[in-house]
């Protein structure tokens, strides 16, 4: 994973996110085990600004429509 300043290695043992593709954001979640590794124990693969998860999404309409 880089910032585009700094890189550090991430190790882990799981499947990847549908939408996870190299060059883009990811939010990983684990344990630094250094300056230079980390251990992942999730990888989310972050949408753009413009995407909502259906829940959100449904929970929004109902909320709407009591009111």
């Amino acid at each position: 994973i880089t910032d585009l300043k700094n890189e550090i290695f991430v190790e882990y043992n799981g499947l990847l996110p549908n939408l996870f593709v190299e060059g883009k954001s990811a939010v990983v979640e684990g344990l630094l085990k250094d300056k230079k590794y980390f251990i992942a124990t999730t990888i989310l693969a972050k949408h753009d600004e413009n995407y909502m998860p259906p829940e959100v999404a449904n929970s929004l309409k109902k909320n709407k429509l009591n009111k």
